[in-house]
């Protein structure tokens, strides 16, 4: 069969997260096997759209401004009419919605939404408008084998939902090095790194991090968490922080856009999720050569091997993150170990080549 040449991906926005990165690395390697691809951000572009224009990645910014707004519909109506894609891929809830049905009206031959996380947050209503949207689809994609299971569980068809995980590009030795970064950081030489990205979001439970690290605090004085990322919690992080007076060893460095220079750093990274869908952030520390301290929870078991690739401890276990961390940070043997092991696991079974092979092959499906 012929692959299709044209696909629009919607995505709500171009911003720095998990899934706008992982539609990055889909498309930059679809153009490069010669398919034209487009994006077009429902609500606001941002950081990524750079990146996507670099690589010869057109992108359109529809403007949508209400939960339900008719005129942001028409639009997008109007550039998929305009563009004639032979696929349709839309991520998360608003662009499933919007995407799938201006592909439907528009008579796109194939048209594939997808869920990127467990989202027990989500309402009735919301779940609702999730089963309709997968009749109107030909496939839903879900990033791993707990996504799955979540929304077979809420009514989505199995025949519906395609398993493709999350994809990692190997890690590039870091431009600088480790004493550099440490006097960046007003660190001490001696510093034991313990990396923590992402969002400051209820669902990352960070204060469980924070409470680990001031349990390790009591045992040994060279642990420092690095906390990389911003969102609404900030704040109320930070005066926890200063309230358990731990503010020597709990670090908040915002947003990077830097991460290549610090994960190949971290002695081990932390990930307190209480769900997730695939973590980027685990991912990543494990091409970097990293060992994983994580939630036992679907997605991250996945990821992480216990015993081989990391740690796993149940979710709100703060002495159990803390025992393990300490663990790795006895014996530099064994953080090489699994580091290493982590390294390989994320090289074999979730590289960027992988991901697109199971993506080409399900656009061909989906046309048939």
């Amino acid at each position: 069969m012929m692959e299709p040449k044209r696909i629009l991906h919607v995505i709500p926005t171009l911003d720095q997260a998990g899934a706008e990165k992982q539609l990055c690395l889909l498309a930059r390697g679809l153009r490069r096997r010669g398919f034209d691809v487009h994006v077009c951000a429902l609500t606001r572009s941002g950081p990524r759209a750079n990146e996507l224009r670099e690589a010869g990645i057109p992108c359109t910014l529809i403007g949508k401004r209400w939960k339900l707004d008719p005129q942001a519909f028409w639009r997008l109506r109007q550039l998929v009419a305009a563009l004639r894609p032979e696929v349709i891929h839309t991520w998360m809830l608003a662009a499933n919605a919007y995407g799938v049905l201006a592909g439907a009206a528009c008579g796109v031959r194939g048209r594939v939404a997808s869920q990127r996380c467990v989202d027990p947050w989500k309402s009735s209503l919301q779940l609702a408008a999730d089963r309709y949207i997968a009749r109107r689809s030909h496939r839903v994609v879900v990033n791993s084998e707990g996504v799955r299971q979540f929304y077979l569980h809420h009514g989505l068809p199995a025949e519906k939902l395609e398993v493709i995980p999350n994809a990692v590009e190997p890690a590039e030795p870091s431009p600088v090095g480790r004493k550099q970064l440490l006097e960046e950081l007003g660190l001490p030489a001696g510093a034991r790194l313990i990396g923590l990205v992402g969002r400051l979001w209820p669902q990352k439970r960070v204060k469980d991090a924070i409470w680990a690290t001031d349990l390790l605090k009591v045992i040994r004085d060279d642990v420092h968490l690095l906390i990389a990322g911003d969102g609404p919690l900030r704040d109320r992080l930070l005066r926890y922080r200063d309230q358990v007076r731990i503010r020597d060893k709990v670090h908040f460095l915002g947003q990077r856009t830097d991460l290549g220079r610090l994960v190949p750093h971290f002695d081990l990274l932390f990930s307190t999720s209480e769900y997730e869908g695939q973590s980027n952030a685990v991912l990543e520390a494990m091409a970097a050569g990293v060992p994983v301290v994580a939630t036992d929870i679907p997605g991250t078991r996945e990821l992480v091997l216990h015993g081989a690739t990391g740690y796993l401890a149940p979710v709100g276990d703060r002495a159990g993150f803390a025992r393990y961390a300490n663990k790795l940070l006895d014996s530099r043997d064994l953080a090489a170990q699994l580091g290493a092991a982590g390294r390989d696991r994320a090289a074999r079974e979730f590289s960027t080549e992988r991901m697109i092979e199971r993506y080409v092959a399900l656009y061909e499906k989906v046309m048939s």
